[in-house]
């Protein structure tokens, strides 16, 4: 109406009560709200789901009910978590492993869900397979019974994991009540050091903020250094952002999403792909947008990165030496040192480049794409490995395409085993484990005590981290190897 507007010399209009600018985040979240609770809740509108082998539980649950799922159309299954990574046309082993994939196999059948089985040539871990897919797209919302599916924020989705009564509610309602988070942006600019790259980027943030430091927070990447990461590399980042509390992590969509996402099989085609890069390039957060919180860092001052602790936030660049307690600001802190060193069988004040190991593991949803198997083959080219390891790509399709490029026999000739693609040793569901006591080099993105096996001992690190340690036996800046 005319009092909303005011009149300009050039004969425009402007509201009196302009919108406010909006970050990334919100705008997702808008466009998902169906409804909104007095505490603030809202329930999403959830646009795609990924349902694994460990999803039997909430299956169950809609059968309970007598139901069906609501949305079979956008919702899609992934063989990942409990496969085998060898003997893949054999008969499984493990009865119990082999009843939760026929499961999987049955509840999608039934409800008419298109699975990426076991043999299916698309299959892979759930967070490497709907991004390769393209299934993934910036705007979505994007929910696994998972908690790594934060990975997806790095197209400008809201990705984030569920449990399962909660994967029952989204194939029951494809909807979801969910409490909004706060927003924290964290802004890496400048150019980074040889050897340095997205990894070593997320496990810096954790250990400045703490893995509790962005809880009750989305967080969004941004500045000069993360613009210039390729897909996989903020894929990366927003894998780890759960640990370091927060519900998801989130890249605004550019050129390089746009070049990356052209032509994926479940991506727009034709005219719909011309739309939809219209409204992808509307998502960037608007000039003057406000952010919870704010935080800073320097590209240039970040070296490569390992873990040495039993939580992500326990880690230091490769040339530090080992906290002492007896340093810690207060006893909590202290204590939690003293057992992270005792578990991990370290002296405090050791260096840390000093460590030896006696394996290596290169996979997972964090670091197993084709970029990150090239890097690491690029450091084990014509080397031999002093410890064994294990390689397990993120995908069947990787897996073809690394082979097709060689690399499968790099990793072969340096004496790593090269297995299918799976959530393998990331998490040992599947029998690829780690022996007690021994102390792994690895890609993944948890150090927890017992993550890789009871009383195995963890280092977190990029797999061309990884790749060095191979090589010495130790943990090694890579730098040293790099030409």
């Amino acid at each position: 109406m005319a009092n909303d507007r005011v009149h300009l010399k050039e004969n425009r209009f402007i509201p009196l009560h302009m919108p406010a600018p909006r970050t990334l985040f919100d705008k997702v979240w808008d466009d998902h709200t169906i409804a909104t609770r007095p505490s603030g809740d809202a329930l999403l509108w959830i646009d795609r789901h990924f349902v694994h082998e460990g999803s039997h539980h909430a299956f169950r649950q809609v059968a309970g009910k007598g139901l069906s799922v609501a949305e079979p159309g956008l919702t899609f299954g992934v063989a990942d978590h409990y496969v085998p990574t060898r003997g893949r046309h054999e008969p499984i082993a493990d009865p119990a492993i082999a009843q939760m994939v026929a499961d999987l196999s049955a509840n999608t059948s039934r409800h008419g869900i298109e699975l990426f089985g076991i043999s299916d040539p698309r299959q892979g871990i759930v967070h490497v397979v709907g991004p390769e897919q393209g299934l993934t797209l910036p705007g979505l919302t994007v929910v696994c019974g998972d908690s790594h599916t934060s990975t997806h924020g790095a197209f400008g989705a809201i990705g984030f994991g569920i449990g399962a009564s909660e994967v029952a509610h989204v194939l029951m309602t494809q909807t979801l009540w969910q409490r909004k988070p706060k927003r924290l942006r964290i802004s890496i600019d400048g150019k980074p050091l040889p050897g340095v790259g997205a990894k070593d980027f997320i496990l810096a943030i954790i250990a400045h903020i703490g893995a509790d430091g962005a809880r009750g927070h989305a967080i969004e990447y941004a500045g000069s250094a993360v613009r210039a990461l390729s897909m996989a590399g903020r894929m990366t980042m927003c894998n780890m952002s759960i640990e370091a509390g927060a519900r998801c992590g989130m890249v605004a969509p550019d050129e390089t999403t746009f070049a990356y996402l052209k032509d994926r099989a479940f991506a727009p085609k034709g005219a719909r792909w011309d739309q939809a890069l219209e409204a992808w390039s509307a998502l960037s957060g608007d000039a003057g947008a406000e952010f919870d919180r704010e935080i800073r860092l320097d590209a240039a001052e970040i070296a490569p990165i390992v873990t040495w602790g039993i939580t992500p936030e326990d880690a230091l660049p490769i040339t530090a030496t080992l906290p002492d307690p007896v340093h810690a600001k207060d006893p909590s802190r202290a204590a939690a040192i003293q057992t992270a060193l005792d578990y991990m069988g370290l002296t405090a004040g050791m260096k840390l480049s000093d460590t030896p190991i006696d394996r290596v593991f290169i996979g997972s949803c964090t670091n197993a794409r084709i970029e990150d198997l090239r890097a690491a083959a690029g450091v084990l080219a014509g080397k031999t490995a002093r410890v064994p390891g294990l390689v397990s790509p993120g995908s069947t399709a990787v897996k073809v395409q690394a082979e097709a490029e060689g690399l499968d026999r790099i990793f072969i000739a340096a004496g790593l085993e090269w297995v299918d693609a799976g959530c393998s040793m990331c998490v040992g569901m599947n029998g690829d484990l780690a022996r007690p006591g021994e102390r792994v080099a690895s890609s993944t993105n948890r150090n927890f005590r017992g993550r890789q096996g009871p009383g195995v001992r963890t280092h977190l690190m990029s797999p061309i981290m990884v790749a060095a340690a191979a090589v010495s036996g130790r943990l090694t800046d890579v730098r040293e190897m790099l030409p």
